[in-house]
């Protein structure tokens, strides 16, 4: 499925539900969860469909064995999680109109817990019966056809890209406070890329619906098929999230992918279920920016914030109330867990307000010391109009605790003017981009066959593209011999041949679109190593970092980034050939209509 029927098939479900949601006069808080957790049961049933003849072939093998297997513990090894046939979406599908949907839907729910126990008091059951008014029943099962649109052949990437977007549109329905931060997928996958947490623990304090660890399962999947990999994946997640709604859709998003690990509800600032100081290989979140009410009493004495020094308190008071000692801005608290949480060999990605990089007072004492004690790796300037439901720029934090060359540099990234524009008020980074970004600090780390492997591929991708645009061209030429004399075939003639000439152009097009990503990788790498860019990319020492007061802001350091039109450099040479074609045929008219007025003049002489 490729992104714009992905596009067509967000906006249809969306548009579908929404049209039922207004029939329904339910708020979109009040419609989020039965409407998620019907998604959450169409992709479960996609996924056991794909195994499900496996576990009937490997029930049926073990027949009459002493140590046979449940065919619900064969359905857990195979997928995670265990489908009873009733329910399965095609069963709830096939109930009448008569039949009592919602509590349908409950049973449902109640058998996948029974079998999944991490999934416990997370799915939704009794909302069901709150989409039932008082004349009208139909909802529910109108619910479930509109989700049978979802294909197939869809996969997990598809199932979070759909999630997200839900989620995302929700957030839109109730405003800007009413939802939550959701971390886009495009700078999900940038940060999984960079800390590649290939093996072992990953921890998000601050998971939200486990977006983070989605991304983190499907990049170990790609790299053991790039390295041939046939370990088991070796990947165990935990999560951490304040709102007790959140948390079941994190365990909702965990099970539909068959990852393994645990989410629970805690507020990381004040428990630390666990006990993650130096625990874990992979740390991942984007944690809530610039929050000003945590309790400084609370947090002082706690071995997560105070290693590299903890914000200073100020008094807060509310009216008559006794003054609370209060941290005066939490950011520096996140920075401080996920450098804490981190084995000696782990690495860290966190978004994070682009101010922090700049903070004064304790806050600079704070990143001074994490500058010095070298764990900062990577620091990254997001493009504005990344997130679904805030233009707050921000930055993309980097820490590695195992360097092994760069131990006295930081790698300072300006990706403001990489990104592909999706809608008016929102960008996202292409996968190519992603790649582009991530070869940079691979670079920086020495890995400079990565880089070979990556152009190489762009390569192969503009051949193919190539390929099929020469047959294109050849059925186009073909059309244009085949001109028919009959006025009514013409019509016909002209139509086929715009569409042949159309899907030519689009071929030619993505050839173009790798041998553009090839032509910018080589201009500023072209001797297949790291070096700094201008605007781009600079690795600063430690000399360097403190003339510049021990800033982390990497405009101070790759120099002027100009933003004013709003186009990416590809955008803008692309709109540039699409000028200079249109000049040209504006110049061939012109010449063509001079030609006629002079032969019309010598005529009349």
């Amino acid at each position: 499925m490729n992104s714009e029927q992905l596009k067509d098939l967000e906006n249809s479900l969306w548009k579908a539900a929404d049209k039922l949601r207004a029939d329904s006069g339910l708020k979109a808080s009040e419609y989020s969860t039965p409407i998620l957790g019907l998604i959450f049961l169409r992709f479960a049933s996609i996924r056991y469909n794909k195994v499900k003849a496996e576990i009937k072939a490997e029930l049926e093998a073990q027949k009459n064995s002493r140590n046979q297997l449940k065919e619900e513990e064969i359905a857990i090894l195979k997928c995670g999680f265990y489908l009873p046939p009733e329910a399965e979406y095609d069963y709830l599908l096939s109930l009448s109109e008569k039949t009592d949907i919602a509590k349908a839907i409950k049973d449902a729910m109640e058998l996948i817990e029974r079998y999944k126990p991490e999934l416990k008091d997370s799915l939704p059951k009794d909302e069901y019966f709150k989409l039932y008014t008082k004349d009208d029943r139909s909802l529910p099962k109108s619910l479930l056809k509109t989700f049978k649109d979802i294909p197939e052949d869809a996969t997990g990437d598809v199932f979070g890209k759909v999630y997200e977007y839900f989620l995302g549109e929700f957030a839109l329905a109730e405003g800007q406070g009413g939802g939550a931060f959701y971390t886009p997928t495009s700078v999900v996958k940038l940060m999984v890329e960079v800390i590649e947490p290939y093996k072992g623990t990953i921890y998000d304090p601050a998971c939200g619906s486990g977006g983070m660890f989605v991304q983190s399962s499907e990049f170990v999947d790609k790299r053991r098929a790039e390295l041939h990999d046939d370990d088991t994946k070796d990947l165990m997640v935990y999560g951490g999230e304040k709102d007790s709604e959140t948390v079941k859709l994190a365990r909702m998003n965990l099970a539909v992918n068959g990852l393994r690990g645990q989410v629970v509800q805690a507020n990381a600032y004040y428990e630390n279920p666990f006990d993650s100081y130096g625990k874990f290989d992979y740390v991942m979140a984007n944690p809530p920016f610039n929050v000003d009410d945590v309790n400084y009493d609370r947090v002082k004495n706690d071995s997560r914030y105070n290693e590299y020094g903890i914000p200073k308190n100020k008094s807060k008071t509310t009216g008559k109330q006794t003054a609370v000692n209060s941290v005066p801005n939490a950011n520096y608290l996140w920075i401080n867990l996920f450098a804490t949480s981190l084995k000696p060999t782990g690495r860290a990605a966190l978004v994070m307000a682009n101010s922090a990089s700049d903070a004064r007072n304790s806050e600079a004492d704070i990143r001074q010391n994490l500058i010095k004690s070298g764990v900062i790796d990577c620091m990254l300037t997001l493009p504005k109009n990344m997130f679904y439901t805030v233009t707050l720029p921000a930055t993309l934090w980097f820490f590695d605790k195992n360097k092994k060359q760069n131990e006295d540099k930081i790698l300072f990234i300006d990706a403001r003017n990489i990104f592909r524009q999706v809608t008016r008020a929102l960008r996202e980074f292409t996968d190519e981009h992603i790649q582009n970004i991530a070869t940079i600090v691979r670079l920086y780390r020495g890995e400079t066959k990565r880089l070979t492997a990556l152009l190489a591929k762009y390569q192969q991708q503009a051949n193919d593209f190539e390929k099929q645009a020469n047959k294109q061209k050849q059925e186009v030429e073909k059309i244009q011999k085949a001109k028919p004399t009959d006025e009514k075939e013409l019509k016909r003639w002209e139509k086929q041949l715009e569409e042949a000439d159309k899907q030519w152009k689009a071929l030619t097009e993505k050839q173009n679109y790798y041998l553009g990503h090839i032509n910018w990788l080589n201009e500023r790498f072209p001797n297949g190593v790291y070096e700094d860019v201008t605007g781009l990319c600079k690795a600063a020492t430690l000399k360097e970092i403190e003339e510049q007061d021990y800033s982390l802001n990497p405009g101070r350091y790759v120099g002027v980034v100009i933003e004013e039109d709003g186009l990416t450099e590809e955008e803008f040479l692309a709109e540039m050939k699409e000028r200079h074609s249109t000049l040209n045929g504006l110049n061939n008219k012109a010449k063509a209509l001079e030609e006629l007025i002079n032969q019309n003049l010598m005529a009349i002489e």
